[in-house]
């Protein structure tokens, strides 16, 4: 192929840098004398909008052809201003905002700040253990589900479709006990400051019960579709890679740390809602790259199970209040989710409407004043499927908080994209990124 196209040429002064004259020639000489500026790089955006973000995160790549050189990432695409807004809403109004910070993991949120609120009231001891059982019981569901959506994506993203219905599949099955529970499938708002707002229904812990040999089927039938895969195991082997080092400098958490070999796990370290009573190992592994962290996370799917199946022999043997007793604090629990998906106790509503003048003038100044917290801040550290999840609480010994922030774990583990990615492919930045597992709206917030 010859060029037929001449053009004028430039004098020298005019000249800047390699200057080309189509007037003729060989065209692979052309390509040649174009690529022979080793110096240039190619800056490309990869989202906001990019179906193997995870969302609306933006990354910044430099590449020299298909090799990534630089890697930086861009946020603040999901910000809505959650930490801002429950600053003007009672303590237990709060609940109704952090749950919708990481959307795929809302009882991991609710669990941190109600847990720092109970701290800062003083009243850590006086939850019932029921509710702590419930608690248990629903972050171990989420944990599942949160799981599955994080390997159902990370397959579709890397051309396995068949890992994204096997997987959402599952997550339906335990969305279905969730929303039977609590009402709602997502953003429950169903943990709340002294306990949670209704027992479980009747007949929820046998639906439980026949809900896990489901899920724990469909889990195997990804481990045996994932784990001696060729062609999987080329895309994940030694890609994404970050040690031990990286992750105490990063301050990475979760998964990720965990594939270091590095057993570290707050629900054995510093336990809370009574995870001390229950019979579970920490996963572990050694290899440091994405196809360890997928392993961790099907080996922790796993011991969730045998979390909930102890939970549940605990509540079927234990009936109690879900929610402390002090009146001054504890909004009615007494609840039950009724035929439209709502919680309503026509019990409760009779006693406060028609029997006691001074409940319902309780109640009404409860629910729409709150209750005072005493002066303090708290931190209180929960272990979510992404990493450390941390709520930092600042009250002023008013009816709302003065300060909430949250150590999300998805914003932390993001700083990794760098190390992960520089010097790899350009497909493995996919890879990299569906192992950490990010999600926007938590790291944004």
């Amino acid at each position: 192929m010859r060029a037929a196209a001449s053009g004028p040429t430039l004098d020298d002064d005019a000249r800047e840098g390699t200057v080309l004259n189509p007037q003729g020639g060989d065209w692979d000489d052309l390509v040649g004398e174009l690529t022979s500026t080793p110096q240039e790089r190619i800056v490309v955006n990869m989202g906001p909008q990019h179906p193997s973000t995870h969302g609306v995160l933006r990354l910044i790549l430099e590449l020299d052809g298909e090799l990534v050189t630089e890697a930086r990432a861009g946020i603040g695409y999901l910000h809505t201003g959650i930490e801002k807004n429950m600053e003007f809403r009672s303590f237990t109004q709060g609940v109704t905002f952090c749950t919708r910070m990481d959307y795929l993991t809302p009882m991991f949120q609710e669990a941190a700040y109600c847990l720092a609120v109970e701290k800062l009231l003083g009243i850590t001891d006086e939850v019932p253990e029921r509710a702590s059982a419930i608690r248990v019981l629903m972050m171990e569901m989420t944990r599942v589900s949160s799981h599955l959506i994080c390997l159902g994506t990370g397959g579709m993203e890397m051309g396995a479709t068949t890992v994204m219905t096997i997987g959402f599949r599952e997550r339906e099955r335990l969305l279905s006990v969730i929303e039977g529970i609590t009402g709602l499938r997502m953003n429950n708002a169903y943990i709340r400051p002294g306990g949670v707002a209704n027992d479980l229904p009747e007949g929820m812990i046998e639906q439980i019960r026949s809900m896990i040999p489901q899920v724990r089927k469909g889990i195997r039938e990804l481990e045996a579709l994932l784990l001696e895969a060729p062609i999987l195991k080329g895309r994940t082997k030694h890609v994404g890679y970050l040690d031990l080092t990286g992750c105490m400098a990063l301050g990475i958490t979760g998964p990720i740390l965990r594939s270091t070999g590095l057993p570290h796990d707050l629900r054995k370290s510093d336990p809370y809602c009574g995870y001390e009573k229950y019979d579970f190992d920490v996963v572990t592994r050694t290899g440091a790259d994405a196809y360890d962290r997928l392993c961790i996370r099907l080996d922790e799917m796993h011991q969730s199970l045998r979390i909930i199946e102890q939970v549940t022999d605990e509540l079927a043997g234990n009936p109690g209040p879900v929610m402390v007793a002090d009146k001054r604090i504890a909004w009615p629990a007494n609840l039950s989710v009724g035929p439209d998906g709502q919680g309503n106790s026509l019990e409760h509503i009779r006693e406060i409407m028609g029997t006691s003048m001074e409940s319902l003038i309780h109640h009404f100044k409860l629910v729409t004043e709150g209750f005072r917290v005493p002066p303090g801040q708290a931190y209180v550290a929960v272990e979510s499927p992404k990493g450390e999840l941390g709520c930092h609480l600042v009250s002023d010994g008013g009816t709302r908080p003065y300060r909430a922030h949250f150590r999300d774990p998805s914003f932390n583990n993001l700083q990794a994209v760098a190390a992960m990615s520089e010097g790899g492919n350009l497909a493995d930045v996919i890879v990299a990124v569906a192992s950490i597992d990010p999600v926007m709206g938590g790291v944004d917030r």
